[in-house]
């Protein structure tokens, strides 16, 4: 076996076409649009570029056929005196245990050159809404941008020395499954409170909302310790690019006396769509999106991030921007189904909230940790 690093736009197409090599016949796995983990890779359209690095490679056996893909990157922001932490991600492999190895030793060896000593993985060099855990669970119907992969991948990072970190679960409710009276009356004390008001986000005041986004954020997960100030460059970005699975009434935010306090931002499942393209969204395979998103069979929204800042948390806006979503979807009669996406293990009030919901879990993703100063 060798490794090939990545060193051009031809090389990185090499190492995005991996996957389809390992996931040929999975009926399961739905291709990642190329684009997006160009973007990725991209100096340009990536910020984290201006404070960090990354690197890829190619694994291939000894006919030079390729078997497996890494990445690891790092973002100096996240580096604090007591430790420097780094990401690998985008790992693909074959059931190998000494392939997987030489992956993950590369990649450390590349991340000790430029003096991280903690790895977390898999996760995305950008936000944490993309490419971001390991599936360890419910392993069918990826969402967009999701991370999928076999399920013989957990062996692999429990034996290069990984631990876990985090825990992510996805769940979904049906509309003909969701509470509505229930909450319908948690709901009335907040709705019927004059100080609080709730609004559909609007592509014509994209930059209100991506302010508002942002102030929220920033209270909101300010408590974590991997906490990294949201921007309004950034945000715009992000919406800018959902632009064409945005349902306008599927995001919702509140406000406490016209101070944005709170946000449930969902988008269309539009996998059910790029299931179609090979993640090619090339002249046909835009057609084929047109199509599918007017005429299809898309029957699914997915919420993406839930905040509320911490003063106005138990107040009940959670509730009332779910009853408002509620309402808002009985208007699309294609939508049946929401899936509430992903939840970590460190957020218990979210998690009771779903449960009162009445969602059901479908997936579980995991983020590992490992030291490797010693590696």
């Amino acid at each position: 076996m060798k490794i090939k690093e990545v060193n051009n736009h031809h090389d990185l197409i090499e190492f995005i076409n991996v996957h389809r090599a390992i996931y040929k016949g999975n009926n399961d796995w739905i291709c990642p649009l190329d684009k997006d983990i160009v973007k990725v890779f991209d100096r340009e359209e990536n910020i984290y570029y201006k404070n960090g690095d990354a690197k890829q490679w190619i694994l291939q056996d000894a006919d030079g056929k390729n078997i497996g893909r890494i990445a690891a990157f790092f973002d100096k922001n996240h580096f604090k005196p007591e430790e420097h932490v780094g990401g690998i991600g985008f790992y693909e492999c074959i059931d190998n245990l000494n392939a997987s190895k030489l992956l993950f030793t590369t990649a450390f060896d590349w991340l000790k050159k430029h003096h991280v000593d903690t790895v977390l993985g898999p996760i995305n060099f950008g936000e944490k809404n993309a490419f971001w855990g390991l599936m360890v669970s419910g392993f069918k119907n990826p969402s967009y941008k999701e991370n999928f992969n076999w399920p013989y991948y957990e062996s692999h990072f429990l034996a290069a020395g990984f631990e876990q970190h985090t825990e992510q679960t996805t769940s979904e409710i049906t509309y003909k499954d969701f509470d509505f009276d229930r909450f319908k009356k948690l709901s009335e004390r907040v709705m019927k409170n004059p100080e609080y008001t709730f609004e559909h986000f609007k592509m014509s005041n994209i930059k209100k909302y991506a302010a508002d986004f942002t102030e929220i954020y920033n209270q909101a997960w300010a408590h974590r310790p991997d906490f990294f100030p949201m921007t309004n460059e950034r945000i715009m970005a992000e919406l800018k690019q959902l632009k064409p699975i945005i349902m306008e009434d599927a995001i919702w935010f509140a406000y406490a006396n016209g101070k944005p306090i709170g946000f449930y931002v969902s988008v269309l499942d539009v996998n059910q769509i790029f299931k179609q393209v090979n993640g090619k969204l090339n002249w046909f395979g835009m057609l084929k999106f047109i199509w599918y998103k007017n005429f299809g069979q898309v029957n699914r929204i997915r919420g993406e991030v839930f905040g509320v800042i911490p003063a106005y948390q138990e107040k009940g806006i959670e509730s009332g921007m779910i009853i408002n979503l509620y309402d808002a979807m009985q208007k699309h009669h294609k939508i049946n189904t929401s899936e509430l996406g992903w939840i970590g293990d460190f957020n218990p009030k979210m998690h009771g909230l779903f449960e009162k919901l009445g969602a059901k879990t479908t997936k579980v993703h995991r983020t590992y940790k490992i030291n490797i100063a010693d590696h």
